[in-house]
């Protein structure tokens, strides 16, 4: 048999070429890190950052000044481009016009005000007349014919604002005044026949007619007229609205097209012009018809008194029934916005330049003497009232009520808002008044801001 079987001698004698060629083989190098060289750059730019850094931070704060320099004088030229862009525009009232055509005619539903359904103010009347259990039965007013002054008296007045209108109501007078009597004797304008406030017969012959009322006015030619919206049918009929002008008043509205028909209507307002305003500031000329309504329109049971700034929106029979026939009340005003004491008000009026310093000052000082307190609270309500919308049944309390507060008025500021509280403090008797909240008055009217500047009697 053959032996298949391969010998391969193997011995340590190899040719010495074949491991030289395995060793002579060339190796790669490696590729050294470039590691440590971006360390030592990183070190090199720390250590001139570390030497020179005050530099870098002193270049930066300025370029940030030189920026913001930039930036201010950018807005300066800005800023003078637009104003001299507006001085040369044609002068007009900017801000007013547009709140004027952003709130007028707006009647959306109230949010504090409640009042009854439409289908029930349609069938709404006044209520029946009933007995009243306060003490104040009969309010007489002082007159040039019931109670002639003595001229000499004039001097313990000194420079007052009192006249021939309202009379010359004396100190003691005043404090007389406040006393609770059945009968109450009491200055209440119109004290004269040459006191001025002069109506025409076919006006009062209007007024006289009234059993309710809505009631404004603008004098010195002051705001616009805005009509009434949101009433009923039924309120048309039994609600007069009047609205009081003079003759600056009847002329800058004539200006503007507002030209009232042969039955002195625009809309649905009575217009009644005042002639021989018996004061040179017009605020307080204003504050007759807003007073005293119970003697402009005699047989009126109920007004509502609106500023000239406002559109009154609401039906006035669901007024009534809403602010004083479900709370058994007789007056209703609403309580201020922004502050609530009278000390406090004092002082924003004479900050304000509402009216000087020596007025405000003598008017509190007087008030504190007589023990004013300077609670923020008075039977249970805010102790500052803002009256640009007055809600009131005329009743001997609620009328004797409005002649003591036009009196104190006349007598000190004409910001009404000082005396109101004063007024209700003295006279105790009356307290079913309703203090209605700054909603509810928002609801009662659209806000228009006064149009003009009204111009002072000479």
């Amino acid at each position: 048999m053959f032996n298949n079987t391969l010998s391969l001698p193997v011995t340590d004698d190899q040719p010495d070429d074949f491991s030289g060629k395995i060793r002579s083989r060339p190796r790669r190098k490696r590729r050294k890190s470039d590691f440590r060289g971006r360390t030592e750059l990183a070190n090199r730019t720390c250590n001139q950052l570390t030497r020179y850094w005050p530099l870098f931070l002193f270049l930066s704060a300025l370029l940030l000044l030189a920026f913001e320099a930039y930036k201010i004088g950018w807005r300066s030229r800005t800023s003078e481009s637009e104003i001299e862009i507006v001085e040369n525009k044609p002068k007009v009232v900017d801000s007013p016009v547009k709140k004027t055509e952003s709130n007028l005619n707006r009647l959306d539903a109230p949010r504090c005000l409640k009042l009854l359904p439409p289908e029930e103010l349609q069938h709404l009347d006044f209520p029946l007349n009933k007995d009243s259990s306060v003490p104040i039965k009969k309010v007489i007013y002082l007159s040039e014919s019931n109670a002639p002054y003595d001229k000499n008296s004039q001097q313990e007045l000194g420079t007052t604002r009192f006249n021939l209108f309202t009379g010359f109501q004396m100190f003691n007078q005043r404090e007389q005044s406040f006393k609770v009597n059945e009968t109450a004797s009491v200055h209440c304008g119109f004290y004269s026949e040459d006191g001025g406030f002069t109506i025409s017969d076919v006006d009062k012959s209007y007024m006289q007619t009234c059993k309710s009322v809505v009631s404004t006015c603008a004098f010195g030619g002051g705001d616009d007229l805005y009509q009434p919206i949101g009433m009923s049918d039924a309120s048309l009929q039994k609600v007069c609205y009047v609205a009081f002008w003079d003759e600056i008043t009847l002329a800058t509205q004539e200006k503007q097209g507002h030209v009232f028909n042969e039955d002195h209507f625009i809309g649905k307002w009575r217009i009644v012009i005042v002639k021989n305003l018996p004061f040179r500031d017009q605020r307080l000329n204003g504050k007759i018809p807003k007073m005293l309504a119970h003697r402009l329109f005699p047989n009126a049971r109920y007004s509502i008194w609106v500023d000239s700034k406002s559109q009154f929106r609401r039906d006035p029979l669901g007024v009534f029934e809403a602010l004083l026939w479900r709370s058994k009340s007789v007056l209703a005003i609403s309580v201020h916005g922004a502050r609530s004491s009278v000390y406090d008000e004092a002082k924003a009026v004479v900050k304000k330049n509402k009216a000087t310093p020596e007025e405000v000052e003598a008017q509190i000082t007087q008030y504190h003497h007589d023990g004013l307190p300077e609670d923020k609270r008075f039977n249970g309500n805010k102790a500052l009232n803002e009256a640009s919308v007055i809600v009131r049944e005329h009743t001997p309390v609620t009328n004797l009520f409005m002649c003591l507060w036009f009196n104190e008025v006349v007598r000190f500021t004409s910001r009404d808002q000082l005396s109101f509280p004063y007024v209700l403090w003295r006279l105790k008797v009356l307290k079913n008044i309703n203090m209605f909240p700054v909603c509810t008055r928002k609801d009662l009217v659209n806000s228009m801001g006064h149009i003009r500047k009204a111009k002072p009697l000479g």
